[in-house]
């Protein structure tokens, strides 16, 4: 006789497998390919927003059409809204980069993990310059923006990662959804309640 807790018994078809057994069945994380993209992000944004402070300090360089790369500097939130609260920003955004790198333990799929890792270089690119740019108080840096159409707010490559990021993952998990949805359909196919 086994004691309990001892560790698992025989299998039976009531019991079912040991959570070892179906822990090991799931796909892993994909920790690799959401640090990369969130690292290959934040590299683009810092080195851009440089390349910006060096180049569009006295000039504004006009590309096609309506874009043009434009020199501004933001201490408030996304489209300069809510002006001189950088830090209550900067801290939110710390606690949305916390919850998805915790989330991030489900990414198994490739456009999770990609999406996941544009929202958090993003934000960490654009928390980057609340903590490190001149500003009053704490996180009250401005966050670089060079990227004008004129008819849309001015941005930078952490806001455009953040904006795809968060399409892709809503897209994502959308489909996962519906591929849970369709697997549940086909097992009950054929049964009677």
């Amino acid at each position: 006789m086994q004691e309990r807790g001892s560790g698992p018994g025989p299998l039976s078809p009531e019991s079912g497998p040991p959570a070892e057994a179906a822990t090991a069945a799931a796909p892993p994380a994909r920790w690799s390919l959401l640090f990369g993209v969130a690292a290959a992000v934040l590299a683009i944004d810092q080195l851009t927003k440089w390349w910006a402070v060096e180049t569009l300090a006295t000039r504004t360089i006009d590309v096609v059409w309506t874009l043009r790369l434009h020199l501004t500097v933001n201490h408030g939130s996304a489209f300069s809204l809510a002006e001189g609260r950088g830090a209550v920003i900067s801290l939110l955004a710390l606690v949305v980069v916390a919850v998805l790198l915790r989330s991030g333990r489900y990414a198994t799929h490739p456009g999770t993990a990609v999406a996941i890792g544009l929202v958090a270089g993003g934000a960490v690119g654009n928390l980057m310059d609340r903590a490190f740019r001149a500003g009053e108080g704490f996180l009250g840096g401005g966050v670089i923006d060079f990227v004008d159409l004129q008819w849309w707010p001015v941005f930078n490559v952490a806001d455009a990662a953040i904006v795809v990021g968060a399409v892709t993952l809503l897209g994502s998990q959308w489909r996962e959804g519906a591929e849970g949805r369709s697997e549940g359909h086909q097992g009950h196919e054929g049964h009677t309640p």
